[in-house]
């Protein structure tokens, strides 16, 4: 099994330790031609209008639609969230990949960011600390995805069949337990 980190642009260079501490191999991609040689894809957080510019410019849309309609498991990290989703700020999304709407930069400025202990029940555990960076928010969610987590009565761990997006950031924790799911999906 190898996993892809979408290296367009973002913080990609966070997962790998947390890949490499479960075990997994791992490559960057950076161009279609680059899926078809992963199992699995992980679309980092970042800054979701300059990777939906790359993801277009490099003609990736479509091959990496196919790819996750297909079932390849797929995560979405803050930003990536954000590209997974059908819908953004009231327009249509980028991969409609997951069927829920988000507004970006939903909670406030930079300064409002932080890192915030949540009770995720799926990992049996008392507190993950969650660290939300201008996190979108989820705000309409098709009752067929399944919510992991939610803080202050938001979603903010989704997973729809085999795409899974978190709108924190759990690879700039310690904690690998997020990577290890993802794995198994």
């Amino acid at each position: 099994m190898i996993a892809g980190l979408l290296g367009l642009q973002g913080a990609f260079l966070d997962h790998i330790r947390h890949l490499e501490s479960s075990g997994a191999a791992w490559r960057i991609v950076k161009a279609a031609s680059d899926l078809k040689l992963i199992d699995r894809l992980i679309i980092p957080g970042g800054e979701s209008s300059v990777m939906k510019k790359f993801l277009d410019e490099f003609d990736m849309v479509g091959p990496l639609s196919r790819q996750i309609a297909a079932g390849m498991p797929t995560w979405g990290v803050c930003a990536g969230a954000v590209i997974l989703s059908e819908g953004v700020d009231g327009a249509p999304g980028v991969l409609r990949a997951i069927p829920m709407a988000v507004r970006r930069n939903a909670y406030g400025r930079h300064a409002a960011s932080g890192t915030h202990g949540l009770r995720i029940p799926l990992f049996k555990r008392r507190r993950f600390p969650a660290t939300f960076i201008r996190a979108p928010r989820i705000l309409v969610l098709d009752p067929s995805a399944a919510v992991h987590c939610r803080w202050h009565g938001d979603p903010v761990f989704v997973q729809y069949r085999r795409v899974m997006v978190t709108t924190f950031h759990p690879e700039l924790g310690e904690d690998n337990v997020f990577h290890q799911y993802f794995l198994k999906i």
